[in-house]
């Protein structure tokens, strides 16, 4: 049987799978909240089912500490395998999701309760088609159900789910609360895990409606917290006043030397790793046509806020070269009125946005080393380390990378655009560094999709395109038997 007859096969029943994609939006698995930590275990539970029903050997893995009752800490990892037709000579792929769903705050905003999905056209003032209004709808139970559809389609059209092709899935329950149970988890199945080839993520964009894309590169991150310390009290400014640190004004001072004149980061050494664009990435890039000043206008920025590193387009720079942002800054008093203190201490958060092959540990110990070279006189520094992850970029003429590229054409009549993203997806990098994975994000998101806002929505044609293309790409696999 070929592709074809997968493709028919959800042409034919388009209802029914968008039905099933209603049933598990249903479910209010939002991690992050311990009262739905039953929820969260039956999103996990029925997307477990629905690949034991498409002849997967699944099941839920627990995922933290376990306790007397047997359940882990943390929401259980759904992982199922499948074996492949014999003689299967392509990649095993590793399917990676997550059931899990941010919270719905604030809930005055939705326009329908955010666990009772709505099916509807697009309204006066709204782009696109028919959506599907819910939380998760997009991120990712819907991306993920495109995926399990077309597993669906191949099991009725063929009798195997992957057509033959040998896949691992592994869907967590902790994406949007920091997948802390995750890294624990991939180092103990890293045998069964390491011998899958290549990754593929839904869970990332398109250019457009009538532009898909595949996304081959994601950038890393370094996040930290310092905070300066001097006086071992709050201080009356009258008194002490030009006499001794203010931490405010001393950090604010440090901070302000992070950029130099051109904008780049003059923290020694943190260029060393980074990867040069190549010619034949910017002159892509460069006929994606992106313009600039519309993206700004949009943020209600004029055309001269087009800033950053020198010698690199605004693409350029959110794409392919490394960031140091300051997000937070706090300290002294910040209430109603008036209080002249100078503070005992302040505060930034400062966060690293990195490309492949910078190391995001190096870079906080290149960072901290750097705060403690620029000590103000009489502070000290309590520096916190709270997070990182790599960033990842596969290699565009990789034969999977092609087979997808192949797939997005067949499901879309279009081939797709090969993108990166300024963002941060830490699975991608921890599949890299701890098992030498790289990954192709395949996804179907459009960017007015209001991820992580009320109303989330998901279109229906490209949920469809989803479901086309992961099928496609499956023919892809088993054609090179």
């Amino acid at each position: 049987m070929t592709t074809s007859a997968a493709l028919d096969w959800l042409k034919s029943n388009e209802k029914p799978s968008i039905d099933r994609w209603v049933d598990w939006l249903k479910i209010p698995s939002i991690s992050t909240d311990p009262a739905y930590r039953d929820q969260c275990r039956a999103a996990g539970e029925w997307c477990r089912a629905q690949l034991e029903s498409l002849g997967f050997d699944a099941k839920l893995v627990e995922a933290g500490d376990i306790g007397p009752d047997g359940k882990g800490s943390g929401h259980p990892v759904v992982l199922a395998t499948i074996e492949p037709a014999a003689g299967y000579k392509g990649p095993h792929v590793l399917f990676y999701g997550h059931y899990d769903v941010q919270p719905v705050d604030p809930i005055d905003l939705w326009e329908s309760p955010p666990f009772e999905p709505v099916i509807r056209d697009a309204k006066a003032g709204e782009t696109g088609g028919k959506r599907v209004v819910a939380r998760g709808a997009v991120d990712d139970k819907g991306q993920v159900m495109t995926f399990l559809e077309a597993c669906r389609a191949w099991k009725e059209a063929t009798g195997h789910a992957t057509g033959g092709a040998r896949y691992t899935v592994m869907i967590e329950g902790e994406e949007e609360s920091g997948s802390v149970s995750l890294p624990k988890f991939v180092k103990d199945h890293a045998k069964q895990l390491g011998e899958c080839d290549v990754c593929l993520i839904s869970d990332t964009g398109m250019l457009g409606r009538t532009q898909p894309a595949i996304t081959y590169g994601v950038r890393g991150l370094a996040y930290t917290e310092i905070t300066l310390h001097s006086a071992n009290q709050d201080l009356h400014s009258g008194l002490w006043g030009g006499r001794c640190p203010n931490p405010i004004t001393e950090l604010a001072r440090t901070l302000s030397l992070l950029h130099d004149k051109k904008r780049r980061v003059t923290i020694p050494g943190f260029y060393k790793d980074v990867v040069p664009l190549t010619k034949k990435e910017r002159d892509n890039w460069k006929k994606l046509k992106f313009n600039a000043a519309a993206a700004l206008k949009k943020i209600g920025l004029p055309k001269q806020a087009d800033i950053g590193e020198a010698g690199f387009t605004a693409m350029e720079r959110e794409w392919g070269r490394p960031t140091a942002e300051i997000n937070g800054i706090w300290g002294g008093y910040t209430g109603k009125g008036a209080k002249t203190v100078i503070p005992a201490h302040a505060s930034a958060k400062v966060s690293f946005r990195l490309v492949a092959k910078q190391d995001p540990r190096k870079i906080t110990k290149m960072f901290f080393a750097w705060c403690k070279k620029h000590t103000p006189p009489g502070c000290r520094w309590e520096l916190s380390d709270h997070h990182g992850g790599f960033g990842v970029t596969t290699p565009i003429d990789s034969p999977p990378m092609q087979a997808a590229s192949r797939a997005l054409k067949t499901a879309s009549g279009k081939a797709p655009a090969l993108i990166k993203s300024g963002g941060s997806i830490p699975v991608a990098g921890m599949l890299k560094d701890v098992l030498g994975l790289d990954t192709i994000f395949m996804g179907f998101g459009l960017d007015d999709d209001r991820v992580h806002s009320p109303n989330e929505k998901f279109e229906i044609d490209c949920f469809q395109m989803g479901c086309r293309a992961h099928a496609a790409f499956l023919g892809e696999l088993t054609s090179t038997k």
